[in-house]
């Protein structure tokens, strides 16, 4: 399995707070990066595991740096030319718990699975690398039209299970993930969030 680290994006909302990007943040002296990449090796150690930027300073152990060749729209951060079979989606500004990249590793696609909590996607493995490739761009598409106002993972769900775009909802093909495990979009989402650590030493 190929997993991807989205590592791309602006960090519009982040802000640079601290003077640094938010997928270089500490928790327990380890960069969001390095802890995913970890888990996915002790998880399993044959995968690799490529992160997807243009910062050089986002080297990481046991990764492979990767630039894309298109990042305009958010929904860019799903690097086209690496969809694939047989790949996993991973973001790289969220701190997954141990159980959280087990789940990920163990449990099988039977064309794609989307992992998330309540609120966010927080990662999608993928078995049919065309039918992604599909959602995706209808997706991006409807955005450019002016008929959706998002094209972020959530709408790619929305697609794939024929669900109406607009408020977040679980259907089928989505393992809820209820734990430690979350997102930093924000300078709010760190500081609130600064209790992890204690939680989840693995």
């Amino acid at each position: 399995m190929i997993y991807i680290i989205m590592a791309d994006g602006k960090g519009t909302r982040w802000n640079n707070y601290q003077n640094i990007p938010k997928h270089l943040i500490q928790i327990d002296g380890e960069t969001l990066l390095a802890r995913t990449t970890r888990l996915l090796k002790e998880y399993e150690p044959t995968c690799q595991v490529f992160i997807t930027t243009h910062n050089p300073e986002y080297e990481t152990e046991g990764a492979i740096l990767y630039e894309p060749l298109n990042n305009h729209l958010e929904i860019d951060r799903f690097t086209e030319e690496l969809i694939d079979d047989n790949i996993c989606f991973l973001y790289g500004d969220t701190y997954y718990s141990a159980d959280a990249i087990r789940e990920i590793t163990e449990m099988e696609a039977e064309d794609l699975l989307f992992f998330g909590t309540q609120k966010s996607i927080i990662g999608v493995k993928i078995k049919d690398g065309e039918l992604f490739k599909r959602h995706v761009h209808r997706v991006r598409n409807l955005y450019l039209e002016g008929k959706i106002e998002k094209c972020i993972g959530w709408q790619v769900y929305q697609s794939f299970q024929n669900l109406p775009f607009g408020k977040n909802q679980i259907a089928g093909k989505f393992v809820l993930i209820e734990d430690w495990t979350k997102d930093f979009n924000s300078p709010d989402d760190f500081e609130n969030s600064k209790f992890i650590g204690d939680k989840d030493k693995c």
